[in-house]
This record gives C-alpha cells, structure tokens and sequence, in this order.
C-alpha cells in the first residue's frame, strides 16, 4: 500500500471555547481538507454562541515558544495568522515568522466577533499593518475589517472594494482577498486583487445566523490549499467554494442559540 504523509498547516490564532471559530475552525478545516493541523495559541477566549464573555492572553514569550517548538520539528508548508489583539503578540509572530523564514503565510485581520466583540485593541491596529502585512502572502479583510485598517467607511461596491484593496496593497500587501459577505445582493461577491489581476469569485447568499467562524474558515482554507501545492488563484477558489459548502449546510449541526457555526465536515456528516 503506497502512503504519503499529508502537508502540515500551522494555525496561529485564538482560541475559541465554543468551537466555532478560531483555532478550532482552523484545525477543523485543514482536517476537512486533509492537511495535517498544528496550533500557536495567541490568546483564551471564553465565548458561545451569544458572544464573548472573556479573553485571557498568552504571554508574548510563550507564544514564542510555540512557535520555536512547531518549527523546529514540524516541516509547516504554510501558516494561517488570526487572532493577534495586542502589539506585542503582533511583534512576537512577526519575530518568529523572519526567525524560521515561515512562507506562505495568509493572514486574516481578525478584529471583531461575529457576535460583535471587539478583538484588536486600536493601539494594534498600526503595529499589524506595520509588521504582518508586508509578511503575508495575502490578507484576507471583510469590509469592515479592510475599512477599519483603512480608516474609512465599508466598500459599498465593487469598485470601492477593488481601492481598498489596492490600498491595502501600498501599506504592504502582496495580495488581498476583499471578502463581501458582508455586502448587498443575491451573490456574495469576493475580490482577489493582485499586482497582476483582479480576479472575481461569486457564489450564492444562504439565509442563515449560523456564520460563526466564517473568516477563521475562509483563510485557513486558503493556507491548507496553499500547503497542497495549489497556486494563489486556485487555493482561494477551492476555498470559496468549501466556505460555501459549509455555510449552505450549517443549519443542520443545530448549535447554540446565537449565531451557530459553520458546517466543517458537510461533505463527511452529510445532512
């Protein structure tokens, strides 16, 4: 029998005692996706469905040591980068990204819950742009998320969302994915901006609250194509359409009485 030992994806993120989001997504999707999943903790977070009812961050020299650990053993083909809420963990992971010459590297500038707790200090917000941009394969923003690094108000169109990213790409940049769920209209439309292209991925709006972890999910999507091997364009539309799939069937899990996760497994737990 002839084996090959999956791709390893490195998680560095919050966690999520919940389940839904964060690091628990993140491992949840490089499983569905079959990359092996290793995990840096950045902060604790006591959270449900409702919302977040505490945060507990990890000291910046443990999340060092972490980092340190997962790459001195472990052969990481990418790394996802979420939750980071002071700028000392945004300098520590920035350390140890140059430190292991860790790349790809896909970043989603988590800043708020879907439940609406705020997790970035504003104080963080200039050390994120200053020190993981520039590091990042490509970033992932919603439209709050993008206008609030931007200071200014949330894209209205497509064309709005196309400056924001080209915007975002002159604070550092390599890439941006604009991501419009939070928009308008039949389709949930994202924007893949590049230097090269502008490349566009719709797909059908589900009516549903259960959306918690959706960006969590989205971008360690990316990070686990990207550890398959796929090339930017492709990772992110593998990974638009995984999202899609686990938003259309997350009613079926039924957890919670707030805003419910998505769906992880629905090609394995079929409704």
């Amino acid at each position: 029998m002839s084996h090959r030992a999956p791709p390893i994806a490195l998680t560095i993120a919050g966690s999520d005692s919940s389940g839904g989001a964060g690091i628990q997504a993140d491992l949840k999707t490089f499983s569905a996706l079959g990359v092996y999943g290793a995990s840096v903790i950045t902060a604790l977070t006591a959270q449900n469905t409702r919302g977040v009812t505490a945060i507990h961050d990890v000291p910046d020299a443990f999340i060092a040591a972490q980092m340190d650990a997962v790459f001195s053993d472990l052969a990481v083909k990418a790394v996802k980068i979420g939750m980071l809420s002071r700028p000392g963990a945004i300098e520590t992971v920035a350390a140890g990204l140059d430190r292991h010459q860790a790349h790809p590297v896909v970043l989603d500038p988590v800043m708020v819950a879907a439940s609406g707790a705020k997790l970035l200090t504003d104080d963080a917000v200039s050390t994120l742009i200053a020190r993981l941009l520039p590091r990042a394969e490509i970033i992932t923003p919603n439209l709050p998320e993008a206008a609030a690094l931007l200071g200014t108000a949330p894209a209205a169109d497509e064309e709005e969302m196309r400056a924001h990213a080209e915007r975002l790409m002159a604070c550092g940049a390599k890439a941006v994915l604009m991501k419009g769920g939070h928009g308008s209209g039949a389709q949930s439309v994202d924007l893949l901006v590049t230097p090269q292209a502008v490349t566009s991925f719709a797909a059908p709006r589900h009516p549903t609250r259960n959306t918690h972890g959706t960006g969590c999910t989205l971008s360690s999507a990316i990070a686990a194509r990207l550890a398959l091997g796929d090339d930017l364009v492709s990772a992110v539309g593998a990974a638009k359409a995984y999202i899609t799939g686990a938003i259309a069937a997350a009613d079926a899990l039924d957890v919670g009485s707030g805003h419910g996760p998505v769906h992880h497994f629905f090609a394995l737990w079929p409704a």
